[in-house]
């Protein structure tokens, strides 16, 4: 089973960048489908991007589209999400997890699609 971990949150102020990654040890990375996801105190787990286990396909949210992008270096087991005019409204815990689902086309919003997440990494938005 692979293992994830998130890292490269932190304090940015709106209009900022951060690129966040992904980082997988254990198992075949490179057979996973990878999504990144946010979650803030309170409310659900958010779908934010994701990418298909090769690379050539990409999901966004609507509020990520054309200001953040996913990608992924299978060499480097790594997923990036690079965040960019970021609003105080992104901040959030971001996770990411992974799937190898059949089916990722039609649920790669879904929580539920992806399992091993990693521990978060928070990003922070000030106004």
């Amino acid at each position: 089973q692979v293992q994830l971990v998130e890292s490269g949150g932190g304090l940015v102020q709106a209009g900022g960048s951060l690129r966040l990654s992904c980082s997988a040890s254990g198992g075949t990375f490179s057979t996973y489908h990878v999504g990144w996801f946010r979650q803030d105190s309170g409310k659900e787990r958010e779908f934010v991007a994701g990418i298909r286990r090769s690379g050539v396909g990409t999901y966004y949210a609507g509020s990520a589209k054309g200001r953040f992008t996913i990608s992924r270096d299978n060499v480097a087991n790594t997923v990036y999400l690079q965040m960019n005019n970021l609003t105080p409204e992104d901040t959030a815990v971001y996770f990411c997890g992974a799937s190898d689902s059949a089916y990722i086309e039609t649920y790669h919003k879904n929580p539920g699609t992806y399992y091993n997440w990693g521990q978060g990494t928070q990003v922070t938005v000030s106004s």
